[in-house]
């Protein structure tokens, strides 16, 4: 088992997040799930996977609260949150340094084999990677979950909130995130970033997943990789009420 670091993602948003109503708490990462919080859950799963540092992105003073009271033999930080999620993954890489597992704290089933299998998955000259669920796994083991997925020549597939940043240079990729986020309500200037020809290729269904991510990396002036897995569940976090529902139901079946 080899050693990494980790970092949480547990900022929160801006709008009303009709989530924290149906659950009745402050933060998601405080909902809880078979008598532990899906922050100590995410926390719990990293440690066994072999995290020996492990930062809590968050400036939500009941998380840091929370975070305080996680028995782990990790090393547990807490980082200011910043304005967007790419940003604190920025800031976070900063402050942890390279290479850094990045995560979420609504990946309520993560398991310490999927990140195990995720890291000797990433080839060793890849400045970045995420891992992708193909559609048929995700299917199979949440038959009644929506997620969504991306289509390519040789399929479709479904992000995983599971990211690798293996050398300083990741951040310029993290940058070209930053930019698509900041025009995610004006589809057209996202296409005009990312390129006519790249976006055709998509539309039309030439491009495979490698060779979109692989694209997307040269884009940032990074070797970007695509690192596929066979735990369907590793797709499934918590963003919605019906998403809680579904991992209550897949815990209490477990």
């Amino acid at each position: 088992m080899t050693a990494f670091r980790a970092l949480v993602l547990a900022g929160s948003r801006p709008e009303i997040d009709p989530l924290l109503a149906y659950a009745d708490v402050p933060h998601k990462s405080l909902i809880t799930l078979q008598g532990q919080t899906l922050l100590a859950r995410v926390i719990d799963a990293l440690t066994a996977a072999g995290a020996v540092s492990i930062g809590v992105c968050t400036s939500h003073p009941a998380v840091i609260e929370a975070a305080g009271q996680i028995a782990t033999s990790a090393r547990l930080e807490i980082i200011p949150a910043a304005d967007s999620p790419s940003l604190s993954v920025a800031q976070g890489a900063q402050a942890m340094g390279f290479p850094l597992l990045v995560t979420t704290a609504d990946h309520a089933m993560l398991r310490p084999e999927w990140v195990q299998d995720f890291l000797a998955g990433v080839p060793a000259d890849a400045d970045i990677a995420a891992l992708l669920a193909p559609e048929g796994e995700v299917r199979a083991a949440a038959p009644d979950g929506r997620r969504t997925y991306l289509a390519f020549r040789d399929g479709r597939y479904s992000g995983c909130n599971l990211f690798y940043l293996h050398t300083e240079s990741a951040l310029s990729a993290v940058a070209l995130w930053r930019q698509v986020e900041a025009r995610r309500k004006q589809p057209w200037k996202i296409a005009a970033l990312l390129g006519p020809g790249m976006l055709l290729a998509y539309l039309t269904g030439r491009l495979t997943l490698d060779q979109a991510v692989a694209r997307l990396g040269r884009k940032a002036g990074v070797r970007a990789c695509a690192v596929r897995t066979r735990h369907g569940l590793a797709a499934v976090d918590v963003d919605k009420p019906a998403d809680l529902d579904l991992v209550r139901r897949l815990t209490a079946s477990a």
